[in-house]
């Protein structure tokens, strides 16, 4: 039998040997260009090897704004990567998601090249999802969070990247920006999605029950008590969602940092540890320093919890999405109340944009249900639509026929408003702001916008 030096391999032997891999094989050279991409690779990425070879790879694919391509990553930076899954899309928009091992290739101590070894999980990652989101009610995805603006969109690529590991998250903001919303994305962005995602309010649970709640009790251990699993236990190979943190008693955030450390649980009662696998996600509707501070909540546990911390930006600072949140509320009470609102005046619109939407975006949701709910046969909401506390706080300028976009119509108002609202405050910003409803910092860059001096 002829043999041949592992050195020497001859080339249709070499190429026959990568095609016939299960394996995704790509290789590209120092300048990025492509110059091995085997059978199984052209399969995963639905390409022709004509439509790839001796082409840069960043001209051939796109990838997520949350992270470039992991084998450039290898070439750029000398960094090797193991069993990290990448999502990106081919030329033709064919979204590819696939788990890569990622290295560099070195000739005296040099690196000329990258090799990346590829696992397609396309489309065992899409039937896992839409099995999952079937059996649970946990169907929020990123895809369903509403906005466009940076602040909303930069947050959304943060909590993107926090799918690929099983660290602890701390998710801040404001009564009703939509915590759960990002925690039950990450969720199911992950790989955890085939478990379990288990939510618990810890300020609706009084402190002598939240201990039984979180880790369980053992039968015989107070009167009454049966053999019963907590939050953790039931949560076990999933998520662990907890909702206001902060108003959790301190002496059961110790406990729990226990749980986070060891990760195992003891029910009450019991004596014997119990081992869990589970993600914990946390929410906390203040600043967590303003938190530690008054002694709502343990730094050691902040400093636990907060691996990856989010911040979800309040409505008032990303008031350019109010048009498609409008949209979406509109789409959704229209299904519900068999109605046929099509849209809103630049007059209401502006009088939206003035509030200062403590609630966000729920309140924004009850206020539109309101609204349509004092309509009748109306396909344009208009000012005197809206709640009487918005008629009653903000006035507003009778329509005038204009060729001006909305966009403008609304600045346009807003400016003569302000304008309005100073004069009547002799030109004082905090009675103006106060008078206003909005925040001094608010006005400050309304004013600068509207270059108002």
């Amino acid at each position: 039998m002829e043999t041949y030096d592992i050195h020497n391999i001859p080339n249709d032997i070499f190429i026959k040997l990568l095609n016939e891999l299960d394996v995704g094989i790509h290789v590209i050279d120092r300048s990025g260009k492509t110059i091995i991409y085997n059978k199984k690779m052209r399969e995963i990425e639905a390409m022709a090897g004509e439509e790839v070879m001796a082409k840069d790879l960043l001209d051939v694919f796109s990838f997520e704004k949350s992270g470039s391509s992991t084998l450039v990553d290898a070439l750029r930076e000398g960094k090797t990567t193991k069993h990290l899954k990448q999502t990106y899309f081919n030329n033709k928009g064919r979204e590819i998601t696939t788990i890569n091992d990622s290295f560099p290739i070195h000739k005296d101590g040099e690196v000329i090249g990258a090799m990346e070894i590829t696992k397609d999980v396309t489309r065992f990652e899409q039937v896992i999802k839409e099995n999952v989101l079937q059996k649970q009610h946990t169907t929020f995805t990123f895809e369903k969070i509403i906005g466009e603006s940076e602040p909303i969109t930069r947050v959304i690529e943060e909590a993107k990247r926090a799918t690929r590991t099983s660290s602890s998250v701390l998710i801040v903001g404001e009564t009703g920006t939509g915590k759960e919303l990002f925690a039950q994305s990450i969720h199911n962005g992950s790989s955890r999605a085939e478990g379990p995602f288990v939510s618990q309010n810890c300020a609706a649970i009084p402190d002598t029950l939240m201990e039984s709640v979180l880790f369980g009790t053992k039968k015989g251990a107070f009167t009454g008590a049966v053999d019963r699993p907590g939050l953790f236990e039931q949560a076990d190979g999933g998520t662990l969602l907890l909702d206001e943190i902060n108003s959790l008693d301190s002496s059961l955030q110790a406990k729990l940092l226990r749980v986070l450390q060891e990760r195992q649980v003891r029910r009450v009662g019991d004596t014997k540890d119990k081992k869990v696998d589970v993600r914990i996600m946390a929410t906390t509707n203040e600043d967590p320093l303003d938190a530690i501070a008054e002694t709502r909540l343990r730094k050691d546990l902040y400093y636990r919890l907060s691996v990856v911390t989010l911040f979800i930006p309040p409505l008032r600072h990303r008031i350019d999405d109010l048009p498609l949140l409008l949209q979406h509320f509109f789409d959704k009470y229209n299904t519900l109340f068999h109605m046929n609102v099509k849209g809103i005046t630049p007059e209401a619109s502006a009088i939206l944009r003035q509030h200062e939407w403590a609630g966000n975006v729920r309140e924004l949701e009850h206020t539109i249900e309101g609204t349509m709910n004092l309509m009748v046969d109306e396909e344009i909401v208009t000012p005197e639509h809206l709640p009487m506390r918005f008629r009653k706080k903000y006035s507003f300028p009778e329509s005038q026929a204009s060729d001006n976009t909305l966009e403008e119509t609304v600045n346009n108002f807003e400016k003569r408003y302000i304008e309005q609202k100073l004069k009547e405050n002799d030109g004082n910003i905090s009675r103006t702001a106060k008078n206003l409803g909005i925040s001094r910092q608010s006005l400050q860059y309304r004013l600068k916008k509207h270059q108002l001096s």
